[in-house]
């Protein structure tokens, strides 16, 4: 496999295995969402319960207080374009 399609592959099986804790394996409800940013993003998200509850709420589409793939999507898609924004600043500092 590719290096993007290993990532693509990491983020399918990263969410299943949250997912699978409640035995559901298809959703994240609000506690496996706050088990998967504690362990998997805990230098982008900070642990404040109430942006949580915002980040659960704004991905909840259907608002079924569950996240599908596809509703989680957004928030990994959300991180990585500020992270390369933060990249692309640092590119430029480094051109100076």
């Amino acid at each position: 496999m590719t290096e993007l399609e290993k990532c693509m592959e990491s983020l399918i099986v990263i969410f299943h295995q949250y997912a699978h804790q409640d035995g559901d394996g298809k959703t994240l409800n609000k506690k496996e969402l706050r088990k998967l940013v504690e362990n998997e993003l805990p230098t982008f998200l900070t642990k404040n319960p109430k942006i949580l509850d915002r980040i659960m709420k704004d991905l909840d589409q259907n608002k079924d207080d569950k996240l599908d793939f596809e509703e989680f999507l957004p928030l990994i898609a959300g991180l990585s374009m500020a992270c390369e924004k933060c990249y692309m600043l640092n590119e430029k500092k480094g051109k100076k």
